[in-house]
């Protein structure tokens, strides 16, 4: 048990410290997903 909660510390610790990576990469991928998404709808099905 002692090894599970030491695993969940540290895992709790790298995505703490890695959380502003994480938000841009995610900030990146929702900016693509909506120019796709809007160019898609403007220009049509061709």
């Amino acid at each position: 048990m002692q090894a599970v909660l030491n695993g969940y510390k540290g895992l709790s610790l790298l995505v703490w410290l890695n959380s502003d990576r994480l938000f841009t990469a995610g900030t990146i991928l929702v900016g693509l997903l909506s120019g796709a998404f809007l160019g898609h709808a403007i220009m049509g099905h061709y």
